[in-house]
């Protein structure tokens, strides 16, 4: 691994990453506005911010000096697979310089890919296209998590956790999780997925993860209202 790469993976070592999406349903959906999210997170303490699509990752990069998970989401009709689906996306996010892009990494046989090859195809693809590029899998399970380690992604997050049809109802954060794969997989693991409260990110970091993204608790005040009203009803 080149030394940019080690110092990226070294900055956001023990920290907090926050994730600053809006969907085009959501309030707050903005480029600017998630230029400020990130901007008020770095002041905060954050290491990292993972992002969605390029106009608000350009916006982002613009305001603050931390490295950048990158993703796109885009629907394909007929495919469950939406975080960074296909080579398009991966060339949209290496052009605009991101420090880590993240794809969904999920079992192919379970989840078709939009372009109808198998991850391992897909992933052999991206790293020979962009060799220095970090990439990060977000899988949903032990076995997906360590199959990314095993074919090559320099980092494995829980992000799908919960999401697919095979673990939906988990109970999240998988801390259990979490910790067998950083044990275990040989990689820097980002736990994502769940974390609500100060106590779950430190019991997560305790785990022995590299890092953990937040973002729903921190970055989505429609979801956070949603839980304050749910708990006096």
């Amino acid at each position: 691994m080149d030394q940019r790469n080690q110092a990226i993976l070294e900055q956001i070592k023990g920290g907090l990453i926050v994730s600053c999406q809006a969907l085009k349903s959501e309030p707050l959906y903005s480029s600017y506005i998630m230029s400020r999210m990130a901007y008020a997170a770095m002041l905060g303490g954050a290491v990292g911010i993972r992002a969605n699509t390029v106009e608000d990752i350009t916006e982002i990069k613009k305001t603050v000096d931390l490295p950048v998970i990158g993703i796109i989401k885009e629907d394909y009709p007929g495919y469950d697979v939406y975080i960074t689906p296909t080579i398009k996306e991966i060339d949209a996010l290496a052009a605009c310089g991101v420090s880590i892009i993240a794809l969904d990494a999920t079992d192919s046989t379970k989840r078709p890919r939009p372009d109808g090859r198998s991850l391992d195809e897909f992933f052999g693809e991206i790293r020979e296209k962009y060799p220095k590029q970090l990439f990060m899998a977000d899988c949903s399970c032990y076995e997906e998590g360590m199959h990314a380690a095993e074919i090559g992604f320099d980092l494995v997050g829980t992000t799908m956790h919960g999401y697919t049809e095979y673990t939906k109802g988990a109970v999240l954060p998988a801390i259990d999780l979490m910790g067998r794969l950083a044990r275990e997989c040989g990689k820097p693991v980002i736990a994502e997925g769940g974390i609500w409260t100060p106590e779950q990110l430190k019991a997560v970091l305790d785990a022995g993860v590299w890092t953990a993204v937040i973002g729903g608790a921190i970055t989505r005040p429609l979801e956070i209202t949603k839980r304050f009203v749910a708990a006096i009803r």
